[in-house]
């Protein structure tokens, strides 16, 4: 039970890294990672169409996070652990946290170099973070799901799986109104490679971590 519960604060410390790099790629504006295009995408619609007071970008991303779920119970429900549970709830509140308080820190400094610069700095922790949540062995986060289910039903390498997921998800929202820009395009292509070399690494440090609380 232990053990159980350190993956579990393993999961949200990565997920809390991972969301933190979408956060700035929502505040670079120079388009978003592009599961949050889609998210965007989505929000805008609503926006367009509805106006929902209580819509956030959060709380779509948890919506849409939960019909992820609500299909893999259909298809393969052993993907389905208590740390996607945790993803699904607390993914989209902690987008909305980070935004609250960096959107009034990094404002003033929003000239296009700087934007750039933290639009890389989140693809670099977005890719971190993420492998940190698959590696906990705790669950993974819904739309990283997508991209891990179908590599390991088609037994092709992750990278350009996730790379072709990601294409779609941004070609989603930019249909739907998400901004699509220099920063998806980047996030696409490099995210997932980018996080097939982090996974290696962060498996032998969580493997270390619960090796050493199992002890």
């Amino acid at each position: 039970m232990k053990i159980f519960f350190l993956r579990l604060v393993i999961l949200f410390i990565g997920l809390s890294i991972a969301h933190l790099g979408v956060s700035f790629f929502l505040l670079a504006d120079l388009g978003s990672d592009p599961f949050n295009v889609m998210i965007q995408g989505l929000f805008r619609t609503q926006q367009q169409l509805f106006s929902f007071e209580f819509a956030t970008h959060g709380r779509i991303h948890m919506l849409v996070s939960f019909l992820i779920i609500v299909v893999l119970l259909f298809t393969d429900k052993s993907y389905i652990k208590t740390g996607t549970l945790i993803c699904m709830f607390c993914g989209g509140p902690i987008i909305d946290f980070f935004n609250y308080f960096l959107e009034p820190i990094v404002k003033p400094f929003m000239n296009l170099p700087f934007r750039v610069f933290i639009n890389i700095v989140g693809c670099a922790i977005l890719a971190y973070g993420m492998t940190i949540v698959i590696k906990s062995k705790a669950g993974t986060g819904p739309n990283d799901l997508v991209a891990l289910v179908l590599s390991e039903k088609s037994k092709m390498n992750f990278a350009p799986v996730r790379i072709c997921v990601d294409v779609i998800f941004a070609a989603i929202g930019f249909a739907l109104g998400g901004t699509l820009g220099i920063g998806t395009v980047i996030c696409a292509f490099i995210v997932g490679p980018v996080a097939g070399i982090f996974l290696p690494y962060n498996e032998k440090l969580i493997n270390r971590i619960i090796r050493k609380f199992d002890q």
